[in-house]
């Protein structure tokens, strides 16, 4: 066997392993933390929004297909309030057929900057269609246009189909409004238990479950990191 035969089967990949660093975020204590997980989320968030340069409303989203296989993808927030928090999609998306599937769903939040992950376990349900068209309305309209193009997560042969199409809707609503798409909508995740984790020194980090009770009240727990 050749020198060049044996080069064509090295292992590729890295060790990552040095990358780390010890995390000095603030301390987390019971005390500092509001009876109302919305009302502490809203807390950080705000903070979030003050110091990640971009996208703080970014947000991993996992769900489960009807093998029982984990899919994670990235959507962005765009509401929340004592309800769920509320992100839009294509409803024929992968994600959306999972969400039908199973409508348990797991959402994560990871501010790199301040050392914060916020990690939500609840049911996503869609919002009423009066509650889409609003924030439908409010969308830049190249995004508007941009809902109706694409048929997300289906396979497609080139980028310039893709941009044929979204000219072609363009025409299509030269000078009038951009409909809603009937297949376009909003996900409510509706918060069953929510998790704040504050990294710390040597890995000893702060981490506090709230728990939804029958009741309606919420337990608070801290855990091992």
């Amino acid at each position: 066997m050749s020198k060049d035969d044996n080069s064509s089967h090295e292992h590729r990949g890295m060790n990552v392993s040095g990358l780390r660093r010890s995390a000095t975020g603030f301390v987390l204590d019971r005390e500092d933390l509001n009876d109302d997980p919305v009302a502490q989320f809203e807390d950080w968030f705000r903070y979030a929004c003050e110091t990640v340069a971009m996208d703080p409303n970014a947000v991993t989203i996992s769900t489960v297909d009807k093998h029982n296989r984990p899919a994670s993808r990235t959507v962005l927030l765009k509401y929340f309030d004592e309800t769920g928090f509320v992100f839009f999609t294509n409803y024929e998306s992968t994600k959306a057929q999972h969400i039908d599937h199973n409508p348990n769903v797991s959402l994560l939040f990871f501010w790199s900057d301040a050392a914060r992950q916020v990690k939500i376990l609840g049911k996503a349900e869609r919002v009423p269609a009066a509650e889409t068209l609003k924030y439908f309305l409010s969308r830049p309209r190249g995004s508007q246009i941009g809902a109706w193009v694409s048929t997300q997560s289906s396979v497609i042969s080139s980028r310039a189909l893709l941009e044929m199409k979204f000219q072609e809707m363009k025409d299509k609503f030269s000078n009038k409004e951009v409909p809603l798409p009937s297949f376009w909508g909003g996900y409510r995740v509706v918060p069953e238990q929510i998790e704040f984790w504050q990294g710390r020194r040597n890995r000893l980090h702060d981490r506090f479950q709230y728990t939804k009770q029958e009741n309606g009240n919420w337990e608070i727990e801290r855990l091992a990191p």
